[in-house]
């Protein structure tokens, strides 16, 4: 059931999407293929990561806020935690819109593992394509010449946690500012919310740079292109890298 549910929701239409852009890009490169497949998920999932990304920047509108409410409540987790989400009711800011959209990545990025590391490409399974989807003259492996997407690449392993770390400070603001708006900074709130910090700016993306190199380069070189597309978003929606770096 459940691996029905793999094949019909994740695996096939990322396997017909890559052999689609495979068929139609005149080089029949894999890598412009797995690019261009990211550019349309991105896409499709604008409205989603749009919305997370108001929500990130609404709740650090509200952090000062936030943590005045901490401090208030300092001995009343209870008490606290009723506060603070009725802040965010009141303010209409929505602090978990960004969960949806990384569980959305997770599946794509595990479907297309599981593309390259089952052997679908380069030889295509003419039997998983859609009605639509013409079997491609021939598939380049090599993404530009340079990558074989079958195996791994130390150079987009790197590439996925550089983005990563950009992206994530962006979106995330400045680190010193985020420690100086905690007004309780001896309180355990405070030490969480410093963890957190940490781990988000520098143990993600050191642990997403570790993954990608395990796997086939298809997998991290979709990571990259989402990070780049997401940084680009983060721009456009008035974000400042010299604020944000």
């Amino acid at each position: 059931m459940i691996s029905n549910l793999f094949h019909a929701g994740i695996y096939d239409p990322l396997y017909n999407g890559v052999a689609f852009f495979v068929g139609i890009i005149p080089s029949h490169d894999i890598g412009l293929a797995i690019i261009a497949l990211t550019i349309v998920v991105r896409i499709i999932i604008y409205p989603l990561s749009s919305r997370a990304i108001k929500a990130q920047m609404a709740m650090k509108e509200i952090a000062p806020e936030v943590e005045l409410l901490k401090a208030k409540h300092k001995d009343n987790r209870e008490e606290q935690g009723r506060a603070i989400f009725a802040l965010y009711k009141e303010r209409g800011v929505h602090p978990f819109a960004s969960i949806g959209l990384v569980l959305i990545q997770f599946p794509v990025l595990i479907g297309l593992y599981w593309v390259f590391y089952a052997g679908g490409f380069p030889k295509v399974d003419a039997s998983l394509l859609y009605s639509f989807v013409q079997v491609p003259a021939s598939v380049n492996m090599e993404f530009l010449g340079v990558l074989d997407m079958s195996q791994r690449s130390i150079v987009l392993a790197v590439l996925a946690a550089l983005t990563q770390f950009i992206y994530t400070r962006l979106s995330m603001g400045s680190r010193q500012k985020v420690l100086d708006a905690t007004p309780v900074e001896a309180s355990l709130s405070g030490d969480m919310a410093k963890s957190f910090d940490l781990q988000a700016r520098y143990m993600l993306p050191a642990i997403i740079g570790v993954i990608a190199y395990t796997i086939p380069a298809a997998a991290p070189l979709y990571w990259v292109t989402g990070n780049i597309l997401m940084i680009l978003q983060e721009y456009a929606a008035g974000r400042r890298f010299g604020k944000g770096l």
